[in-house]
């Protein structure tokens, strides 16, 4: 069984979001990547024998996976955007899309930011949608819940609480998500439009 590699990402000293709560959030990345990999070798190695025999176990390992692997393919968006420093969006298809779908860059932020407030924890993303050549906002609940099929994320904001409340409080999370886009390496999501193209 092939399995999937555990991401490394340079990460520099950000602005509010600690070195410590970036390795501590690295970890649970780590633990995310060696649970999917668990999961298949498990489901391999039990169907190998008679599957109807360990149906159960197989159905509910399949089951989890989708968790698994939605947090481990979310965690690499998400640590990608921080990487190479901060930067501006550009007068590009990024921003020309936005644009387009929600009349200015502001309303669009404003609105992503509103969104990333959701209660309960998951993610706020925005997504491309090839079929229609737009951008979507988006939220998943925890890792899995939610996610638009056929779209393609473009950037992951990570709303679950262990992303912020070490170094912001559960009563910071306004300020998480403003820290965020000032961190945020635009030249990423912009890369991330382009590939999903």
């Amino acid at each position: 069984m092939q399995h999937y590699e555990e991401k490394k990402f340079d990460i520099k000293e950000l602005k509010g979001i600690s070195s410590t709560n970036i390795e501590e959030h690295l970890k649970l990345y780590s633990g995310y990547v060696k649970n999917t990999n668990n999961i298949l070798d498990e489901v391999e190695k039990l169907s190998t024998e008679n599957p109807n025999d360990h149906l159960y176990a197989i159905t509910e390992m399949q089951r989890r996976f989708s968790f698994e692997f939605n947090g481990m393919r979310n965690h690499e968006y998400y640590f990608s955007s921080l990487e190479g420093g901060a930067s501006e969006i550009s007068e590009g298809d990024l921003k020309f899309m936005i644009e387009k779908e929600w009349g200015s860059f502001e309303k669009w932020l404003e609105l992503f930011k509103a969104l990333a407030k959701t209660r309960g924890v998951g993610w706020v993303n925005l997504y491309y949608d090839k079929t229609t050549d737009r951008l979507v906002n988006g939220w998943v609940d925890e890792q899995h819940l939610g996610h638009l099929n056929g779209l393609s994320p473009v950037l992951c904001l990570d709303m679950w609480e262990h992303s912020f409340v070490a170094d912001y409080q559960p009563s910071g999370k306004g300020q998480y998500i403003e820290d965020f886009f000032i961190n945020l390496n635009w030249k990423k999501i912009e890369e991330n439009l382009a590939a999903a193209r």
